[in-house]
């Protein structure tokens, strides 16, 4: 996994003068979810209660900043069970894992906490009922994604990742009247209904997921960048390289109206040049992205001339997860006030 970096000090961004007045369009939903709030504090709870090291297979969640401040603390990040320790403590990532990695942690002896999204465990779900009712699982993805590595391993026979739309037009399937089509939580909603639709020309009687499998944050936070970008002149989206729905925000940006739109980990790697006769920014950040660093975006873009911030909303969210089972009490047996996350969204 990409080593966490410091962020570099740089000039802070200059004021300079634009035709008309200029603003900041701050989208909400943004930031945190509450699998990703689960998962953080999962890790967090488990060095209090049972101390440092406490190892994580794969980032935790796909933010820099988050694995840094872990790390901090006393985490220890990990490609593959086989390199914790026999008998430590390892939490599983929020993207989740495939039975064949429980199976390889149990074997050491490790005291594994499970921090797989809710919502992923119900696309594992979906994946196992199929598979045991012998359809052939068509898995909308990006293949080599932890998620879809994860899904895929729950019933590898039977499932084929499709990446893209284009790839909908040359895959094959044995029996075109037993398919079902499952997909990543962290998708594009536009993209996957798009490849969802080419798939159905050529496979008629294809089903589809008893629920969507595209996760609610990942698409409250596409419908407001969409509301955002249309205005926008330039959006800058915070989030890091390998997180799949902080990407996914910079293309429907742009799809949807957005001169220009960059990613960023931190204020820091903002450009100067992104704003040659920019009136309007907007802000958004990816569902793994602590609102401290959009604070500080915030923060330089004042300092640019950026000082009217409208929040632009489109949906509110009060989702919460239950902390996994081992952590939902302290050390000495009492149930933990922090048991059901909480630290939310935007």
């Amino acid at each position: 996994m990409p080593i966490p970096r410091v962020p570099r000090r740089r000039e802070r961004l200059k004021d300079i003068p634009v035709d008309g007045h200029k603003r900041v369009l701050l989208a909400s939903p943004r930031g945190y979810c509450a699998g990703v709030d689960r998962a953080v504090i999962a890790v967090e709870k488990a060095l209090e209660r049972f101390g440092a090291p406490v190892y994580v297979r794969k980032q935790i969640v796909h933010n820099i900043h988050v694995v840094t401040e872990l790390e901090s603390k006393g985490a220890v990040f990990v490609e593959e069970v086989d390199e914790v320790p026999e008998g430590a403590h390892v939490v599983f990532s929020a993207h989740g894992v495939s039975p064949a990695v429980v199976s390889a942690a149990s074997d050491r002896g490790l005291q594994a906490i499970d921090a797989t999204c809710p919502l992923v465990t119900k696309v594992h779900r979906e994946a196992v009922r199929f598979a045991r009712d012998d359809f052939e699982i068509l898995l909308i993805g990006h293949e080599g994604h932890e998620e879809v590595e994860g899904t895929a391993g729950e019933a590898p026979e039977h499932i084929t990742v499709v990446n893209s739309p284009e790839h909908a037009d040359v895959v094959e399937v044995a029996d075109p009247s037993k398919v079902v089509w499952l997909s990543q939580t962290t998708l594009s909603v536009d993209e996957t209904m798009e490849t969802v639709r080419r798939l159905r020309t050529r496979f008629p009687q294809l089903q589809d997921p008893p629920s969507d499998d595209i996760c609610y944050a990942t698409q409250n936070r596409q419908v407001a960048i969409k509301k955002v970008a249309k205005d926008a002149d330039l959006v800058i989206v915070v989030g890091s390289a390998n997180s799949s729905n902080s990407v996914r925000l910079v293309e429907v940006a742009l799809e949807y109206g957005a001169k220009a739109a960059y990613r960023v980990d931190y204020a820091d790697e903002i450009e100067q040049a992104w704003f040659d006769g920019v009136r309007t920014v907007g802000v958004t950040s990816g569902a793994s992205v602590p609102e401290v660093l959009v604070n500080e975006v915030l923060s330089d873009l004042a300092n640019a001339g950026y000082l009217d911030v409208e929040e632009v909303r489109t949906a509110e969210e009060d989702l919460i997860f239950s902390l996994p089972k081992e952590l939902r009490q302290d050390a000495a047996g009492k149930h933990d006030a922090r048991a059901l996350g909480g630290r939310g969204p935007a």
